[in-house]
């Protein structure tokens, strides 16, 4: 092979490639339905040209028909009125009449079956037309569908590299070490003021507790308070205990309503008013004051 053909190899190879690249699969099925359209307006067009044509035959077959019984009918009043050679010569132009008639019946036959052809046809391009649209837009959806899998391809080749990774730890060290130096200095502050044991009992003293504070206020908003119990109960007997003893001969023979306000001295709920109210305080005397008595 000379060096020009191979040159000139290389060279429509080339083109070739770069129209392969250039082309848009799309774009390409939007102008080959373009010129499937034209073809179809100009199918359309030669279909009607050819209706036309068997319309103008069939109508010319129509008349030279009608002209041959019109010199037939003539010819029959020629032989009424006894005129043979007149009846001849009607007789001759309704045969050339009939044989232009015949002739015209088969080209307009010939012109028929042509344009049932035709018609065919274009019902066959017609319906071609219509499914290279449907075909083209499941070819634009498959296309669509296949460019964003390969997006999604090369993001995933791209993410591949294990230097963004290595970005993202890096960062997230620098942060952890940020946050220790924050911790360190806050720390260091609170040594250099004094003020660290104070702050963290300080600040178990506003945890604690809170919880709690909430049950009790949600329970008091719903009514469902209970009386003391356990060690609470304890307390309060102690309270009243101590209450009645330290009151002595005071609390002897006092009104019901002074217990009340010893009673009241010891924080004691109403139930336990009420009893103390009824206790007969007599049996609590030393047997000496009932013996002076």
């Amino acid at each position: 092979m000379g060096i020009f053909s191979r040159l000139g190899t290389l060279i429509k190879s080339n083109i070739n490639d770069l129209i392969t690249k250039a082309e848009d699969p799309e774009k390409m099925l939007s102008q080959v339905l373009l010129e499937m359209q034209q073809q179809l307006v100009e199918a359309k067009k030669a279909v009607a040209v050819a209706i036309a044509d068997e319309k103008k035959l069939q109508k010319q077959y129509t008349a030279e028909t009608d002209k041959a019984k019109e010199w037939e009918r003539k010819a029959m009043v020629a032989v009424r009125a006894g005129d043979d050679n007149l009846a001849r010569q009607a007789l001759a132009r309704k045969q050339e009449h009939e044989n232009i008639s015949t002739q015209f019946q088969q080209q307009w036959i010939a012109q028929k079956q042509a344009v049932e052809k035709l018609k065919d046809a274009l019902r066959l391009l017609n319906n071609k037309i219509e499914e290279a649209k449907r075909k083209k837009n499941i070819l634009i959806a498959r296309k669509k569908r296949a460019e964003a899998q390969q997006q999604i391809a090369n993001t995933m080749q791209g993410l591949g590299d294990t230097s963004a990774f290595d970005t993202f730890d890096r960062m997230a060290e620098r942060i952890q070490l940020m946050e220790a130096e924050a911790e360190a200095g806050a720390e260091l502050a609170g040594e250099l003021s004094g003020d660290t044991l104070e702050s963290k009992f300080l600040q178990l003293e506003q945890s604690g507790g809170n919880e709690d504070d909430a049950l009790a206020e949600l329970k008091a908003k719903m009514g469902l308070l209970e009386a003391p119990k356990g060690g609470e109960a304890k307390q309060l007997g102690a309270g009243a205990a101590g209450a009645a003893s330290s009151g002595g001969d005071a609390a002897k023979g006092a009104p019901k309503q002074d217990l009340s306000a010893a009673a009241d001295l010891g924080s004691l709920t109403a139930e336990d008013l009420k009893e103390l109210e009824d206790l007969d305080l007599s049996e609590l005397e030393p047997k000496d004051a009932k013996k002076s008595g």
